[in-house]
């Protein structure tokens, strides 16, 4: 194994680092506060309002994060009203096709695991709420969403890193991430091992940071619960 390409070539990987940290962070951002309200809209028996929203999950759930970028990266440019108008600038740009598929496929995700988290809520919680005479939207802010987030957390932990590791797709497109500079480095050097093994460390490094801040959420949430 070569650890001069590696070296040399560290800030490529720095570089990549960069663009896979600003995707991820911001399409789990952007997901999780359109998520929140969809989550809510989506416990509701009425159809209308209950369909729509199980058809966007399902869609962006059930079909695979690469094709939805493809459809978006490639498919855009084929409606001339979208080219044809100021989207197109946005468009355009494979970095923001990225992070808008992204952003959409986490916020499918994210709605269900909160959805579940918000109908496991005690019944209890609810109906001391209503004693205590507490509005619909009130319940919803002070019962209901904050004892779905500490539910969700676990689940949300595992999509926080199945976002990460689906990033990766974002170098097929031409950006470069952590996977882009390890194909870069590859093709200069023709050293798959040590490009590609660099960026699995680079992974395995972020993977474990995640792990430990919500290990850590998870605590400080679930203080009440436990005797001093």
């Amino acid at each position: 194994m070569d650890f001069s390409i590696i070296l040399e070539n560290l800030n490529v990987y720095f570089d990549g680092l960069q663009n896979t940290l600003i995707l991820v962070s911001v399409s789990l951002i952007v997901g999780l506060i359109f998520a929140i309200p969809l989550a809510v809209l989506r416990t509701s028996k009425n159809i209308v309002i209950n369909g729509p929203i199980w058809a966007f999950t399902y869609f962006f759930r059930g079909t695979p994060l690469l094709v939805q970028m493809f459809l978006i990266y490639y498919g855009t440019g084929q409606f001339d009203f979208i080219k044809d108008s100021f989207f197109w600038i946005f468009f355009k740009e494979a970095y923001f096709c990225a992070l808008f598929a992204f952003s959409l496929n986490t916020c499918a995700y994210t709605t269900e695991i909160i959805r579940g988290a918000i109908e496991n809520t005690p019944h209890g919680e609810v109906e001391a709420a209503k004693a205590a005479g507490m509005s619909m939207l009130l319940r919803i802010r002070r019962i209901i969403l904050p004892s779905a987030f500490r539910r969700a957390l676990p689940s949300y932990g595992n999509e926080i890193i199945f976002m990460l590791h689906g990033s990766s797709l974002a170098s097929v497109i031409t950006i470069i991430d952590i996977t882009g500079a390890a194909r870069k480095i590859n093709s200069t050097y023709y050293s798959p091992y040590e490009a590609f093994l660099t960026a699995a460390v680079f992974y395995l490094c972020i993977t474990f940071l995640i792990i430990w801040l919500v290990k850590r959420l998870e605590y400080s949430w679930s203080g009440h619960l436990r005797r001093d």
